[in-house]
């Protein structure tokens, strides 16, 4: 069997194989509430062989949204409505993750297919961060007080608690591309003065305040996905991912979920076909943690070389499943390796069940 398709164990979940499906935003909830199109889109995803399906950025709080159609766990109907997801995930011997997240200056948008910015006129609201620097093209956020800072972890743990409530079997913390904990960390859009800003310690305290707090109230395994670099002189920068990362790990953490960018707008980023790997690869080797590589995953060979390689533990694929939500069938079967199908689809199989 490839490295690929081998099994992983994390806290008390193993995962069937290393090739997971990586969070990516739709765009389609209504008032935070999941519907049709979350569980066809997830479900098809959950029939494609995957070791994990990871759920979308989902907002801890109402003002946490991207945009005014991104999913929540802040009440019970949205629990309600993400139980039918993984219920479903669930009869196909999938496992499902959910990304608990904060936009921070990078909220209240349209869906990308409606326009930008929202205003209160089209369900749009104050942005918040840690200071009042904005995102190029975005309006100018409040900056946060320090009491609304240190309410964030409990509105992490009630997201938390919800999605176990809902069937996740995953938790990540979402803290990179630009969102509001990936704002705390880095120097270029954290410009406080107190415990919460300057030196590194101060801007990873928020991250690791959250990633405490919702460890200690869920057994289930916890990741946090980083940018591991803003990719611009002066910003968050990959050594300082590795003294977060040996941070995190301290504090419980189980992966952490290596991506890159999105603090920055038209940072000159190096983008080719695994050209995040070496970050997830640094982080692994140095901090003594488990890691995901990401970005531009899209063959079975390639994804195979990075966990044969040791530079990672798992691979997250996005664009490649979007295309195809079976393509982790075809990949298992392009390696020589023999897996679980749906039942439904046997008839495709090219290779002989076991």
């Amino acid at each position: 069997m490839s490295q690929l398709f081998s099994s992983l164990s994390l806290r008390n979940v193993t995962f069937s194989n290393r090739l997971w499906v990586s969070p990516m935003c739709q765009y389609s909830a209504t008032d935070g509430v999941v519907g049709d199109w979350h569980l066809v889109h997830l479900g098809a995803l959950a029939t494609g062989g995957a070791g994990l399906v990871m759920a979308e950025a989902t907002a801890v709080v109402p003002e946490g949204r991207i945009s005014v159609g991104c999913p929540g766990l802040w009440n019970d109907d949205q629990v309600a409505a993400w139980r039918r997801v993984t219920t479903f995930v669930h009869t196909q011997g999938t496992l499902i993750g959910v990304q608990l997240a904060h936009a921070g200056r990078k909220a209240s948008t349209l869906r990308p297919w409606d326009g930008h910015m929202a205003d209160e006129g089209h369900g749009g609201w104050q942005a918040v961060a840690p200071s009042a620097v904005p995102f190029e093209g975005y309006p100018t956020p409040r900056a946060l007080t320090l009491e609304e800072i240190q309410e964030l972890p409990s509105a992490f743990v009630a997201a938390a608690q919800r999605a176990e409530d809902a069937g996740f079997d995953v938790l990540e913390i979402h803290a990179a591309h630009g969102y509001l904990l990936h704002e705390f960390l880095s120097p270029l859009s954290n410009q406080r003065n107190d415990e919460y800003g300057g030196a590194l310690e101060n801007r990873m305290r928020l991250l690791l305040e959250v990633a405490t707090a919702v460890r200690a109230a869920s057994p289930l395994p916890l990741f946090v996905r980083i940018s591991a670099t803003d990719w611009t002189e002066g910003g968050w920068d990959l050594a300082s991912s590795v003294a977060l990362a040996k941070a995190l790990r301290e504090v419980g953490v189980d992966l952490i979920d290596v991506s890159s960018g999105g603090n920055v707008a038209n940072a000159a980023i190096p983008v080719a076909p695994g050209y995040q790997v070496p970050l997830a690869a640094e982080i692994r080797a140095k901090a003594g943690i488990a890691v995901n590589a990401v970005g531009l995953v899209t063959t079975a060979a390639q994804a195979e070389a990075i966990i044969a390689s040791g530079e990672a533990d798992a691979v997250m694929v996005a664009r490649a499943v979007m295309r195809n939500p079976r393509w982790p069938l075809a990949a298992a079967e392009e390696l020589g390796d023999v897996i679980d199908w749906p039942r439904q689809l046997e008839r495709a199989r090219t290779l002989p069940r076991r």
